[in-house]
């Protein structure tokens, strides 16, 4: 499967649908607190997409090869949950909880795809650290994204910081093209060196989605067919957004009025 390039058309149809689906997680935030279950964030978030937005969410009933359809809109991964954690009745928000809320939106045709990281209640001071680095990890990736640069050198941003900071990164999922389609070629690995994959050029779209153990990098699954976890229990956080590689850098697209402000390194979305 090739790379597609997005025409000027492709991408603003898809600056809709990834707004569509940041604006999700907006109405989601004052949701989050302890005491709430993942499926109510759930049956939130598919009204929105439904009734107000009049999209799809593009996760529910999704089936790549091997895997069950998948039975929710949203997935909720919460602590040792690393992704994909299936929204439930019986999953009940504590306090000290962290959760990653994954939405993806189909808008006339075209995805939107971007997480969050959210704590709930106070969390603890390694919990705000890992969703805190976790974030700064994925906008390092996206610094490195404009034309003939290489998938490798977003990798090696990330893999190098994360690792800095004596975490570690998941190597078994990784960011991914994206368009008419879910997920595209190419794969955007969260580690590796510099200067090697593909060479990035103006109107490829795809997601940074970084993966972050507090503990090892070793997962295992959980036993739904889709829930992936933390081998050693340790805490997991991500965090993605959806961009498109521009004439001279990039232009980041799953943003509205709710997004969390941009690190201190970070002086623009758009480049």
């Amino acid at each position: 499967m090739s790379i597609t390039i997005k025409t000027a058309a492709d991408i603003a149809a898809m600056r809709v649908a990834c707004r569509l689906a940041s604006e999700v997680l907006d109405i989601l935030t004052p949701h989050v607190k302890a005491g709430v279950t993942t499926n109510e964030l759930d049956r939130i978030a598919h009204d929105h997409i439904v009734n107000v937005q009049q999209a799809i969410p593009a996760p529910l009933n999704y089936q790549p090869p091997g895997y069950t359809p998948y039975p929710k809109s949203i997935c909720t991964s919460v602590n040792n949950v690393i992704c994909h954690g299936i929204p439930s009745d019986g999953k009940v928000l504590k306090d000290g909880d962290i959760l990653n809320i994954d939405v993806t939106v189909i808008k006339d045709g075209w995805h939107g795809d971007t997480s969050r990281m959210f704590i709930v209640g106070e969390g603890s001071i390694a919990a705000k650290r890992l969703c805190h680095l976790t974030y700064e990890a994925m906008w390092h990736g996206i610094l490195k994204v404009k034309p003939g640069a290489r998938l490798g050198d977003i990798g090696h941003a990330i893999q190098t910081f994360i690792e800095k900071q004596g975490l570690s990164v998941v190597r078994e999922f990784c960011g991914h093209g994206i368009g008419q389609k879910f997920h595209e070629e190419p794969q955007i690995l969260h580690y590796g060196r510099p200067g090697t994959l593909d060479v990035l050029v103006p109107g490829m779209v795809f997601t940074i989605e970084p993966m972050v153990n507090a503990g090892r990098r070793e997962l295992k699954e959980a036993g739904d067919g889709w829930t992936i976890v933390t081998k050693d229990r340790s805490l997991s956080a991500q965090w993605e957004h959806t961009l498109v590689v521009t004439e001279t850098g990039f232009e980041v697209m799953t943003l509205s009025a709710g997004s969390p402000p941009l690190p201190a390194f970070v002086t623009t979305t758009s480049c």
